[in-house]
């Protein structure tokens, strides 16, 4: 049978396609198809079957060491396969990020070297170690054991009832308004508190802004008043200078225009006699226009010049104030009119910080808001309380936990929180007869599996992703339980892809596809390999998981009728 069809499962349902690993810890080379339904990994303790999560969780994104490296490799590869055809969603993530997926297929890749650098790669593209994580939350989940002890701390068990009830956004929502609502509350009080000393850095502003302001527009000129301070201190030398350059061109006996009119008449001669001087004639002539035009332009400014005692001693005053006002803030003279606009808005936030009555409004405006989101939040968490609580009795009920219920609590908090009007606590009764109770106190290492493992399944059902991975979710039970726990994930298979880690029999015998883990040695190096097993193959693996060292016709039996059941 191909991998691509497993009973009634179409090639399109199939979401993680296919994996490869290339010398990644025990693992020099590994390439792996998956089928749709429920996959269980098994192998003997030590083989290496984290590796496979572990390497997946690489190329979706996880913080990445140098030491994943195979001893003597110089780099560790991983590349995840998926089928997208049945996430518009992420396809359109795809589209917009410039990483379109045409035939269907996304290509997740992850390279390492020795030195613990890595690069990641979207079908081919270099991209960012953030936007693998965002591709991630489209695919799949995973569940590991940390789970369990996860599930004991209250703010891990609000936040599977608000992933139950869908609320995130208004979480996020409750979230901002509660901040906002501590932010607008602190700036009233702090106006409230600090009253006085407002008042002393509101006068000091005030007579710095007088100050200022008196100098009026002149305080944007410095650069203006500099120059024009410069030329009136120094219109005598400027005039006798202007003068003399006019009588050195023009005036003078030996004045250059002279000079050069003789030049031309004597070129114009030349020119007679060789026309090739045409060029030279033409570039003297110029001249002669130039400097006509420079005489101009030094007759027009002397003109201009004149003594004006009086505009100069004003200017005297107005850069003295300047530089008065300057060391007296400790800023450059230019820096004055920048420095007159943060003054005057300082003086604008402080008359709105001290209008005590604006400052309640707002307050009294983000807080309506935070209730009213609240409100609605506490409304979403108790009707998903109630649903969640049967979904997941129901659950408890099916892996051998007759009896035994869960209650959700929610308590109303004694102020306000980030999270909420209320707190959530999950209580739980494992037998009948007995009074719920918080899950730390009440449930052992096995029920606590199983409860983890009821509500991680009943969250999957609305999670919408379309493949989950359980490591070893189904440690510390057996029997029974353990038969449960193996109805239960091949009944998610039905509608999921399923990958799960287990040392079960009664789980692995429901796989739809069977994966084992087995280190081999070579010389010096130990390896670890992983392979699918064929209808014969699985029924030595489920016989050694059952009879441990020593496989019997009997277990092999059994193992057979488990596999057939």
């Amino acid at each position: 049978m191909p991998l691509w069809f497993i009973g009634f499962f179409q090639v399109e349902q199939v979401m993680l396609a296919h994996l490869s690993i290339r010398n990644y810890l025990l693992v020099e080379s590994v390439e792996l198809d998956f089928a749709p339904g429920l996959t269980v990994l098994t192998g003997e303790t030590g083989a290496g079957k984290s590796i496979l999560i572990d390497a997946l969780a690489l190329a979706l994104g996880d913080r990445a060491e140098g030491g994943v490296v195979r001893g003597g490799a110089a780099r560790a590869e991983i590349a995840a396969e998926f089928m997208i055809d049945r996430l518009p969603g992420l396809r359109a993530w795809l589209d917009e990020a410039g990483y379109a997926a045409d035939d269907g297929t996304l290509i997740l890749r992850r390279v390492i070297d020795a030195g613990g650098r890595s690069r990641a790669f979207i079908n081919g593209s270099a991209a960012p170690l953030a936007q693998l994580k965002d591709v991630a939350e489209f695919l799949l989940d995973i569940h590991g054991q940390h789970a369990h002890h996860a599930l004991l701390r209250p703010q891990t068990q609000r936040e599977v009832l608000d992933a139950y009830a869908g609320a995130q956004q208004v979480v996020t929502a409750v979230s901002a308004a509660w901040h906002a609502w501590q932010a607008a509350r602190a700036q009233r009080l702090d106006a409230e508190s600090h009253g006085q000393a407002r008042q002393i850095e509101r006068e000091g502003l005030n007579l710095a802004v007088e100050e200022l302001r008196a100098l009026g527009d002149d305080l944007a000129r410095w650069d203006e008043i500099q120059s024009e301070h410069a030329r009136l201190a120094h219109v005598t030398t400027l005039l006798e200078g202007s003068h003399a350059l006019i009588h050195g061109l023009d005036e003078g006996e030996a004045a250059v225009a002279g000079r050069l009119g003789e030049m031309s008449a004597r070129l114009d001669a030349m020119q007679a006699v060789d026309d090739s001087l045409q060029e030279v004639a033409a570039l003297l002539d110029s001249a002669s226009a130039d400097l006509a035009e420079a005489v101009h332009a030094l007759r027009r400014y002397a003109g201009h010049l004149s003594l004006d005692p009086e505009r100069l001693a004003e200017l005297d005053r107005l850069l003295a104030d300047m530089h008065r006002l300057a060391r007296k803030h400790r800023v450059q003279p230019e820096a004055l009119a920048d420095l007159l606009r943060q003054f005057e808005a300082r003086l604008a936030e402080l008359a709105a910080s001290d209008d005590l009555d604006a400052l309640q409004a707002a307050e009294d405006a983000v807080w309506t808001q935070y209730q009213t989101q609240a409100k609605q939040l506490g409304a979403l968490r108790r009707k998903a309380a109630t649903a969640l609580s049967k979904q997941v009795t129901a659950a408890m009920h099916e892996l051998s936990l007759a009896g035994g219920h869960l209650d959700i609590q929610l308590q109303a908090v004694a102020a306000p929180r980030a999270h909420g009007l209320e707190d959530v606590g999950f209580l739980v009764a494992s037998h009948p007869g007995l009074a719920p109770g918080p899950l730390a106190r009440v449930a052992s290492g096995g029920e606590l599996s199983r409860i983890s493992l009821a509500i991680q399944t009943a969250l999957s059902g609305v999670a919408g992703v379309p493949t989950l991975i359980f490591d070893e979710v189904d440690v510390g039970i057996g029997g029974s339980a353990a038969e449960a726990v193996g109805r239960r994930l091949a009944k998610l298979g039905e509608t999921r892809q399923v990958l799960v880690i287990t040392h079960l029999p009664q789980v692995a015998a429901r796989g739809a596809q069977h994966l084992r883990v087995a280190k081999q040695a070579s010389g010096s190096f130990v390896s670890s390999n992983i392979e699918l097993l064929d209808a014969d193959a699985r029924v030595e693996e489920v016989a050694r998981m059952l009879g441990g060292l020593k496989i019997t016709a009997t277990t092999r039996q059994h193992a057979a009728e488990m596999l057939a059941g």
